[in-house]
């Protein structure tokens, strides 16, 4: 007898690539949710080498007769290319974005839905990413850097994103509707181990173009781990490498380089004056990662980043 699940309101995807322990916790964290029959959840195993297909054909089968939940081998790598498979595949009116090293709240998928039915000009919406710190915290990892480890706390009180900011994919949902136009740009995201980024930038981009509200939503929250590998000097001032390099591969007209810049001359002259002032472990390190941003930036601009960008 083949069970016939009912169309979901929400599809959970959660992409992955070789942590597919990590992944277990996630998913094992799912089926207690609330509201959880009213969603289906696909696993994107983004060419994994790992026992990814394992741990994820074992939750299916424990959950058989219950949890609505499938399997995808997305063998083009990229973060980007495996949740545009999970949105095509995606059967629910919204999709949810989840990753394979979060874990949501009890009301994570009753919070999206209620939100999305009261509001019907909201599109996109983001809540709270908790960090879950494998060992402990480093006393240089002020709040200036938070972001790069997805650490978001915007306050108990729902609104919309302010300019400069919008969800992270550790926890975000976005109508399906709104992905019929535009799926994430491939060029732009992780692939493997590459600390790319910029692809959710680009959406709510377009997003805001099209007058759709982004709602920051408090109730909205999940617990991220964040291993010791990520907790050094060197992998934040790489991460702030690459998120130059992001930049600078995100403007690609004449006109658009040359207005970068300009915003680049302005950036090193506020670092100089801030470097004057930082007397912390902290606050000197954001100086050393902010250079390390603009010098991705500079060489993606002049090609001289096209080397690392295989690396």
């Amino acid at each position: 007898m083949v069970l016939i699940h009912p169309k979901p309101r929400v599809s959970i995807v959660i992409c992955t690539y070789n942590r597919a322990d990590l992944l277990q916790i996630t998913l094992n964290s799912l089926p207690a949710l609330k509201a959880i029959d009213k969603a289906e959840i696909l696993i994107v195993d983004n060419n994994s080498t790992d026992h990814t297909r394992e741990i994820s054909q074992s939750f299916i089968k424990r959950q058989a007769g219950g949890t609505d939940v499938h399997y995808l081998f997305e063998q083009t790598q990229g973060l980007s290319a495996a949740r545009n498979r999970g949105i095509q595949e995606a059967k629910g009116d919204i999709v949810a974005f989840l990753d394979d090293d979060a874990v949501p709240c009890m009301e994570w998928i009753r919070t999206i839905i209620d939100t999305l039915d009261t509001r019907q000009d909201v599109y996109a919406m983001g809540g709270v990413i908790r960090p879950r710190f494998e060992s402990e915290r480093p006393k240089w990892l002020i709040e200036e850097l938070e972001l790069p480890y997805t650490i978001v706390d915007m306050g108990a009180t729902v609104h919309e994103y302010p300019m400069n900011r919008h969800p992270f994919g550790a926890n975000m949902a976005i109508r399906k509707s709104f992905h019929d136009k535009y799926l994430f740009p491939t060029d732009l995201g992780r692939k493997g181990t590459l600390l790319l980024s910029g692809e959710e930038s680009w959406i709510f981009e377009q997003m805001k173009k099209e007058g759709k509200a982004i709602l920051y939503q408090p109730s909205m929250v999940v617990d991220h781990f964040i291993p010791d590998s990520r907790l050094t000097k060197d992998w934040i001032k790489k991460r702030y490498y690459y998120q130059g390099v992001t930049n600078g591969s995100m403007h690609k007209s004449q006109i658009s380089k040359i207005v970068l810049l300009g915003k680049v001359a302005s950036k090193v002259l506020y670092i100089a004056v801030d470097a004057l002032f930082a007397r912390t472990e902290g606050r000197k390190l954001l100086i050393t990662c902010r250079m390390q941003s603009i010098k991705g930036t500079l060489d993606t601009l002049s090609r001289r980043g096209k080397m690392r960008l295989i690396g």
